[in-house]
């Protein structure tokens, strides 16, 4: 068997690689938001879209479920913000994204994460609430169609852009 020490030990070594782990997991949107405005990188600045992304859509999920639809709105407007200065940035560091991917890659996946999440809360609204939320997600739906025609611009564009779900 083992001695308490060795226990001890290993209890002690794994806390040690867990916590900081399980401190990630649990930023708030304002500790997220934060940790956007500080980067000064783009690429960064996009690797960090997607927690500060889902951050959001869980504070906009929990404002509708609690009626206050303006409020919603206003964090997924933060959001749309948040990814046209990343992509502004991405363009006057990089301005090709099929040579220089990094950090397009991570903006495009952020996006199509908003854009499922936010079909998903359509879904569950009034029709006189959807306008707002729908304007939103086809902004983000041309800005995700535009990145991808940008990172492999030999494939032919699409026809026509996708509907939100009714």
């Amino acid at each position: 068997m083992f001695s308490f020490t060795q226990v001890a030990a290993l209890v002690l070594g794994l806390a040690m690689v867990v916590s900081p782990v399980a401190a990630q997991e649990y930023h708030t949107t304002a500790q997220w938001r934060a940790k956007y405005a500080r980067e000064g990188d783009p690429v960064r600045k996009a690797k960090l879209l997607l927690p500060l992304g889902e951050s959001e859509f869980k504070d906009a999920n929990t404002a509708l479920a609690e009626d206050k639809t303006a409020e919603a709105l206003d964090v997924l407007r933060k959001y749309l913000s948040e990814v046209q200065e990343c992509q502004k940035a991405l363009d006057a560091k990089f301005g090709d994204p099929e040579k220089h991917s990094n950090g397009y890659k991570q903006l495009q996946i952020s996006i199509r994460e908003s854009l499922r999440r936010l079909d998903s809360m359509i879904v569950g609204l009034s029709a006189d609430e959807k306008t707002p939320f729908a304007e939103i997600r086809g902004q983000l739906d041309e800005i995700d169609r535009h990145l991808i025609q940008q990172l492999f611009p030999k494939l032919p564009p699409t026809a026509e852009p996708a509907k939100p779900k009714k």
